[in-house]
């Protein structure tokens, strides 16, 4: 499927739909994620994509967070 992103449509519904509206709410929030939206929007990248791009960076931030016991710290 070359030029073409796969829908896989695989994983947990819910849990899918929550990262979906907090990646909306994060990427209008957090200003690391609102810099990396801003980038790929610069890009000429599509709404979905950086969506998709903001979803996966959160869950990065989400896990280190679970790893270290630690609070969101929102710089």
């Amino acid at each position: 499927m070359e030029g073409r992103a796969a829908h896989l449509g695989r994983g947990r519904r819910k849990v899918r739909e929550a990262l979906y509206i907090a990646a909306l709410s994060a990427s209008r929030r957090m200003p690391t994620l609102i810099a990396m939206r801003d980038r790929m929007r610069a890009k000429d990248k599509t709404p979905k994509t950086i969506l998709i791009a903001v979803a996966r960076q959160l869950l990065v931030i989400l896990n280190a967070m679970i790893q270290k016991r630690q609070p969101l710290q929102v710089t």
